[in-house]
């Protein structure tokens, strides 16, 4: 079932309404990354107000997920004793089956259900497992005890006002994607939830006359009733391919499902011809001597081969529907911070502790890679400043926060003058308060920096993955050229080198009007965002806090921190003497390695990593967001990291360690001091975009394949695997005046075909009266059907000019995984929530890679 996005705070409220003291304490299940943080943070602020219990519960993949799922949520079902509840999902499940994952299917004898338990499902990733989206939950009714699974509000799938929580059940919170793009899913998805079993198509040649004598006057042929969890037996007779939920084992003895491929259909009543819309298959000569009205045609004469023939044929009309939207690749949609924050603004509650810590949320996507088309590198924005992480519709998110920072953070009458003079209003980046107690968010022209208040501006521009893609700062002659840059702005090295904030005010205050007069001679197109255009409207600009004297933080700043926190551990901890294994490894207890050879082999291959180091990370990341000094304190652990970047890159680029496969280039960190960072997957994926960038700019621009597509394996040589990353997708192979000059040329050939097409309907218009004139008719009695043509071509050139922006394929690593793992015995692990993560032994990694090659890693 899916919440539209018009109905947001309707359950939150239903569930302030049901809380009293002796209710069940939410849980919130959260995924490790600064996303599912900053909305677990809006989230908990909400409940704290309405005085609702709740429970954090931080999870690191599908084996964590597993395990929470046996000693949290199973204790809490009616079946189980409990008294049923709520968990809230952030960043956790969407793309799988969460109704089988947590065992709330109904048995044949009735048992089963969720028991009282629902759950919201909060997630950016996509696809969606559909199951999720349209699934009506089974249960029973609380009146009656009865096992239905329709429930009232429900209108397939989509709940609506009357619909009251607390039955159970999974509830997909929609961004809109769902109700403005997949109604053709969800009309699939629903004819074959209620579509009876019919077999599969070689069972055809196998029915005989006599069957269809012994058929009853309904055209079907007697069989029992499946109870709604059962599974439908044909699925025990489709191959590996074709099976509709894959599933991975976990060491809790359950099992995990793996991406979305095809969901299964659950089977409702039996129709008849007429539901069908009558048969097909009817002689030319019957049908002649027959009247008109579908009523003649009598159920009985149709025959039950004839039968299955039309429903098979619609059942694979669905499924393919299903089938193209799970074969689309991986991506991203709205982050689930805004998603969060636009509850609290539908409750009346926003406010800049809630706005801040959704910008965050919102600006930490594009420093993993996360695009409208999956993981990848991030298409460049045209206006400047962040990377644009989801095209228009990203720079429409930060266009509402950048109205909404104006209308919670006023300028007082007294600072308008000040900031005048101090050129704040012109476009200076800030890097102090207003005063003692400021504690307001500003919009600021934030250069594509890398912690450029808390650095000197050399080490920022250095280190950031921006600059040093398109400089080739890995060499001698890309260093040069930085200096360069810096010597024709008139900022000595002196002054670079020194604290940003401690360098001259009047470089400081001219630093970004040269920026823009110098950095188009180095293609760096877009570097600051542009000065106003009009009024208000800043395009590009970025979001800085301050909290009084002790420290001012961008938002991109913020996320790179936390996503520091996370995946390095304690900044007290990074010396080459305490690189411990459990201090870097991304999670505990994974599930086994998906293998076909022994068990014994598997159990060598068990992990049991202590749970209380990514605990410690997920609450220190946590309190940060609350408390200035925690966050200042690991601005260490973030430049430590990026350093780390930055030498295991200029490495690889160095030693010519990146090999180009048929699909895809391969990279391997496998030696140097910092080796062990990169065994988390986030640490990797960072790293993995820095070489990414970097490989467009040496090869992209010169040949004509500009694929970006990159394996990045890390060496964990502890527990003797390698953590795998596929990169796809993405698109930053334009830079900024490309990207300009396309979309002004289109938008000059849009105008060229509107004005022609209005002038061939005034032409047939004209035509049309005089015909209608000359044959005695008024003008307005003859419809006119060239306006219905000319908005379907409309619609057309539409598509194509979306197509043509956002012509980059969606990243498909996921899915190539799962083939190849199918297709060998490489013993693998996929318990990220990222379908384009795995782990596999080091011994099987070059076969993988090779099988790998052969297939399609981009949609």
């Amino acid at each position: 079932m899916y919440l539209p996005r018009g109905l947001i705070g309707h359950l939150y409220q239903n569930l302030v309404k049901r809380n009293h003291a002796y209710a069940s304490p939410v849980l919130l299940l959260v995924a490790l990354e600064p996303d599912a943080l900053c909305a677990c943070r809006i989230l908990t602020a909400l409940l704290k107000r309405d005085y609702i219990q709740h429970k954090i519960h931080p999870v690191s993949g599908y084996g964590d997920l597993a395990r929470a799922t046996e000693n949290l949520i199973r204790p809490m079902r009616t079946t189980e004793g409990g008294s049923g509840g709520l968990v809230v999902c952030l960043g956790v499940g969407g793309m799988v089956d969460m109704e089988d994952l947590l065992g709330f299917e109904v048995k044949e004898n009735g048992e089963g259900g969720p028991g009282g338990v629902e759950v919201w499902l909060m997630d950016a990733r996509r696809p969606w497992n559909l199951a999720n989206v349209f699934g009506s939950s089974v249960g029973p009714d609380p009146t009656t005890g009865e096992i239905v699974r329709k429930y009232p509000g429900v209108d397939k799938g989509r709940l609506t006002q009357s619909y009251q929580s607390g039955r159970g059940g999974i509830i997909v919170f929609d961004d809109g994607d769902i109700e403005e793009e997949m109604e053709s899913q969800r009309e699939a998805y629903c004819a074959l939830e209620e579509m009876p079993e019919v077999g599969e198509e070689e069972d055809l040649d196998d029915d005989s006359d006599e069957s269809d004598a012994d058929a009853p006057p309904s055209g079907q042929a007697p069989k029992k009733r499946k109870s709604w969890g059962e599974d439908d037996d044909s699925d025990a007779e489709m191959t590996d391919s074709e099976r509709p939920s894959q599933r991975r084992r976990s060491n809790s003895g359950g099992s995990i499902p793996s991406s979305p491929e095809t969901r299964p259909a659950r089977r409702g009543l039996l129709v008849t011809s007429n539901e069908l819309g009558g048969s097909s298959d009817f002689s030319r000569s019957d049908s002649r001597s027959r009247s008109a009205s579908p009523a003649v045609a009598a159920p009985k004469e149709i025959s039950v081969k004839s039968l299955r023939k039309q429903l098979m044929a619609m059942r694979n009309k669905y499924n393919s529907v299903l089938d193209k939207y799970y074969d689309l690749g991986a991506s991203y949609s709205e982050p689930v911070s805004s998603i969060v924050y636009s509850l609290a603004s539908e409750l009346g509650r926003e406010d800049n502790d809630l706005l801040w810590n959704a910008i965050v949320g919102v600006s930490s996507l594009e420093l993993y890679g996360r695009t409208g088309s999956g993981v990848g590198i991030n298409p460049l924005s045209s206006a400047g400043g962040s990377a644009g992480w989801n095209g228009e519709r990203g720079e429409r998110i930060r266009s509402d926060y950048r109205d909404e920072v104006r209308r919670l953070n006023p300028i007082d009458l007294r600072d308008v003058g000040r900031e005048a003079s101090a050129g704040d209003a012109s476009g200076v980046i800030p890097t102090s308060a207003r005063s003692a107690t400021d504690k307001s968010i500003r919009l600021s022209p934030e250069p594509r920096f890398l912690l450029l208040r808390h650095w000197s501006l050399y080490e920022s521009m250095l280190h950031s993955p921006y600059l040093s893609a398109r400089l080739h700062i890995w060499s001698d002659h890309g260093r040069r050229r930085l200096d360069k840059l810096l010597a024709k702005m008139g900022v000595s090295l002196t002054q670079c080198k020194q604290n940003y904030t401690h360098m001259d005010m009047e470089l400081k205050r001219g630093l970004r009007e040269r920026l823009l007069r110098f950095a188009p001679q180095y293609g760096l197109d877009g570097l600051v965002p542009p000065p106003p255009r009009s009024g208000e409207a800043k395009d590009g600009w970025g979001f800085v806090r301050c909290w009084g004297w002790k420290a001012c933080l961008s938002a991109i700043d913020a996320g790179v921190i936390l996503g520091a926190m996370l995946e390095v551990g304690d900044a007290k901890s990074l010396n080459t003497s305490s690189f411990e294994p459990s201090n870097f490894n991304s999670a505990h207890d994974r599930s086994e390695m998906a293998s076909s050879n022994t068990t014994q082999n598997n159990a060598n291959l068990t992990v049991h990593d202590p749970q209380e180091h990514i605990t410690a990370r997920f609450w220190a990341a946590y309190d940060a967001l609350n408390n200035i000094d925690i966050l200042v304190e690991h601005i260490s652990t973030a430049q430590h990291l990026h350093r780390a970047i930055l030498r295991t890159g200029t490495t690889l680029i160095e030693k010519k360690q990146i090999r180009h496969l048929r699909a895809f280039r391969m990279a391997v960190v496998k030696e140097g001091p910092d080796v062990q960072l990169f065994t988390h997957p986030g640490a990797l994926t960072k790293l993995a975009l820095w070489v990414a960038e970097a490989i467009v700019e040496l090869n992209g621009i010169k040949s004509k394949n500009r694929g970006s597509e990159l394996v990045m394996a890390g060496l964990d040589e502890t527990r003797g695997l390698y953590v795998v990353v596929g990169l796809g997708g993405g698109g930053a192979t334009q830079s900024a005046k490309e990207r300009i000059a396309k979309r002004e040329a289109r938008l000059k050939e849009r105008e060229k075909k509107k004005a022609a097409k209005e002038k061939e309907k005034e032409r047939k218009r004209k035509a049309r009266i005089q015909r209608n004139l000359a044959a005695g008719l008024d003008e307005d009695e003859v419809e006119d059907d060239t306006e219905e043509e000319e908005e379907e071509s409309d619609d057309d050139a539409s598509e194509n000019e979306e197509d043509g922006a956002g012509g980059f394929g969606r990243n498909r690593f996921g899915h190539a995984f799962q083939e190849v793992v199918r297709e060998t015995n490489a013993r693998v692990r996929m318990d990220s929530f990222e379908a384009c993560v795995i782990e596999i032994t080091k011994e099987d990694l070059s076969g993988f890679l090779e099988r790998l090659s052969m297939k399609a890693v981009v949609g």
